[in-house]
């Protein structure tokens, strides 16, 4: 069997795991503990997080005609690839936390719903809250005038009676 056949699965599952993400982000991963690491994919797996190392040879053939093809470039040296089918913004968030426990591994760049972002804007990215929590929020602050108003409202009328 040809070397070309044997690397086609590879690249497949690659290419069917990036189609539909909601983000892709591609991380460089040198001097990370097996322990650190142990717990970096422990917790991206319990996320819903593809995480994985392939070669850089099979990602660039992958990434080829896809959204992802901006990341050819960061394509160098050991690298992984995170990949997040429900929530756009869960990946970018575990792996910076990760970034600042271990000084080495380094968020290189993602594609998040389509968009390519660099490491700049990937961390950016992270300190944005999950969309529960954001819509937490949203239904909090509207939930909190409401509340007053019965208050009040419950106020006035025991007062009347």
């Amino acid at each position: 069997m040809a070397k070309v056949e044997l690397k086609k699965p590879i690249v497949e599952e690659i290419s069917e795991n990036i189609k539909d993400a909601q983000s892709v982000v591609l991380i460089h991963y040198s001097g990370i503990t097996v322990e650190a690491d142990t717990e970096l994919r422990k917790e991206l797996r319990e996320a819903g997080i593809i995480y994985k190392v392939y070669k850089n040879t099979m990602m660039n053939f992958a990434f080829q005609g896809t959204d992802c093809e901006p990341l050819t470039k960061h394509l160098e040296g050991p690298n992984a690839i995170a990949i997040s089918k429900t929530d756009a913004t869960a990946s970018a968030r575990i792996l910076s936390k990760y970034t600042k426990k271990v000084p080495t591994l380094k968020m290189l760049a993602g594609i998040v719903e389509g968009g390519y972002y660099d490491e700049k804007a990937m961390t950016a990215l992270a300190d944005i809250p999950s969309r529960e929590v954001l819509l937490g929020r949203l239904f909090g602050s509207m939930k909190s005038p409401i509340s007053n108003l019965a208050r009040v409202l419950n106020q006035i009328a025991e007062k009347a009676e």
